[in-house]
């Protein structure tokens, strides 16, 4: 594989996903992990990518960009927003996770709407504090410098006092046998608790990241309620996931 090739493919792994592991991506491509570092240092020299320590973030996470342009798939999770906000009821209480996607539910939220949001992720509680109608309950403790989120021991014991009526969980990787799976423990851990203080639950994913998976487990699909894609409901990329119980969206 050419480098152009494989930097190409190594820089839409990143805005799939977020985010990378040079381990991942070495044995993904069959390439040595100085080349992936040397990979990594030319796509963040040409502004393409965030380089962190063992791995690389996508400059179009709602953590380091809010312009509309800059957001990977953008219209793509517009409609999947669309769609999550058709489900919240005046009165509801809801949790919801980070990312562009549930930054995008924030934005779009109609004025007139009265609901109060719980959330892990500094830049949607941002973003929400802006709605006229609608409360924002920030739950803090240590800041992810990759994820955004608060992580560690008191967010887990503010998610265990909570039952919500709803949860938006974004996601780096789904897949109908093997679940919903991230590469960072510490967002597995939150987002379990956040799972698990819910009556009900709805993943949102590009269909991209369909058919994916990464090293951790957040949840297998029995613990799901709803999946929410930019896709037509009867598209077939989505029938393993309605045979395994979803409801899709």
């Amino acid at each position: 594989m050419l480098k152009k090739e494989r930097q190409s493919l190594i820089l839409r792994e990143v805005n799939i996903h977020n985010k990378v592991l040079l381990t991942d991506i070495s044995s993904k491509f069959n390439v040595s992990g100085d080349t992936v570092r040397r990979d990594l240092q030319e796509l963040s020299d040409a502004d393409k990518i965030i380089k962190v320590r063992g791995g690389a973030l996508s400059k179009s996470y709602p953590l380091y960009s809010y312009k509309e342009h800059d957001i990977y798939a953008y219209e793509e999770k517009t409609i999947i927003a669309q769609k999550a906000i058709s489900l919240i009821r005046d009165g509801m209480l809801i949790l919801i996770s980070g990312g562009s996607t549930n930054l995008e539910i924030a934005r779009l939220l109609p004025k007139e709407m009265k609901a109060t949001f719980v959330t892990v992720s500094l830049t949607t509680a941002m973003q929400l504090q802006d709605h006229p109608n609608c409360e924002t309950i920030f739950i803090g403790g240590r800041l992810s410098k990759t994820a955004g989120i608060s992580i560690g021991g008191d967010v887990m014991n503010q998610l265990s006092g909570i039952r919500a009526d709803l949860c938006f969980i974004g996601t780096n990787a789904i897949d109908a046998q093997l679940g919903v799976t991230d590469s960072d423990w510490e967002v597995v851990i939150v987002k379990k608790a956040m799972i698990e203080a819910a009556g009900k639950v709805a993943l949102l994913s590009i269909s991209e990241k369909l058919n994916t998976s990464q090293r951790l487990t957040i949840a297998p699909l029995d613990k799901l309620d709803l999946l929410i894609t930019e896709l037509d409901g009867d598209h077939e990329l989505l029938l393993p996931y309605k045979k395994a119980g979803l409801e899709i969206m």
